[in-house]
């Protein structure tokens, strides 16, 4: 992929009738984002973050303004899930952060759980500039569940019990997913331990603001 300047790494069940991708990179170019993705329609199925949606007079955004919930966004927040994040939906990298993220994967780990909050790792400086959200070209998220079915189940017969017990592909798959967030949460760690050398670029004194706590979207 190093031919590319730009690598975009969706999902299938994305809704695509509202975006350009010439448009799309020219706001990213213009804004200077290494890591961004298209914002999602508010009529989206399966909306996970806020900052993920869209507001409709915006170009872009960096950061979610909300004291909705047990994480309180401000202008003193400068982290996921309030600023300097991209859902692992729909993520479109630079080259030079591709090339950083792609040593983030794990290739155990099929589900992906817990990257997205260390993409701003990559970000090539500092994830609430380099990292935003285009309001302009937008997704439709369709929520099509191609893993495991809307409602796949699996019947497996006990002859020792004389009964039948059904397994929820989904619930598995989500069990199986919080396992795997578990791992690479500890293998970060580890690493961190590990490497002497490595300094936290986001591990430093914040000036004490006092907090907006609003619930809309801001550049």
């Amino acid at each position: 992929v190093s031919i590319y300047d730009y690598i975009f790494l969706w999902d299938e069940d994305l809704g695509v009738q509202h975006f350009n991708p010439q448009r799309y990179l020219d706001i990213v170019k213009t804004e200077g984002l290494e890591i961004s993705q298209p914002a999602l329609d508010p009529n989206s199925t399966g909306i996970h973050h806020r900052i993920t949606v869209r507001k409709r007079t915006n170009k872009f955004h960096r950061r979610v303004y909300d004291s909705r919930g047990s994480v309180k966004c401000s202008d003193a927040s400068d982290g996921p899930p309030c600023a300097g994040f991209v859902e692992g939906m729909a993520p479109v990298f630079s080259r030079a952060a591709w090339h950083c993220a792609w040593h983030l994967i794990q290739n155990d780990l099929v589900h992906g759980w817990g990257m997205d909050i260390k993409l701003g790792y990559c970000a090539q400086g500092d994830r609430s500039k380099k990292v935003g959200i285009v309001d302009s070209e937008y997704v439709v998220h369709q929520g099509i569940q191609s893993l495991g079915g809307p409602s796949a189940k699996k019947t497996r017969n006990s002859l020792d019990l004389k009964k039948k017990h059904t397994v929820d592909m989904r619930a598995e798959i989500r069990r199986q997913s919080t396992i795997e967030l578990k791992t690479f949460k500890q293998r970060w760690e580890q690493a961190v331990k590990e490497d002497t050398n490595w300094v936290d670029p986001f591990l430093r004194t914040r000036r004490r603001r006092k907090p907006r706590l609003i619930a809309s979207l801001d550049t």
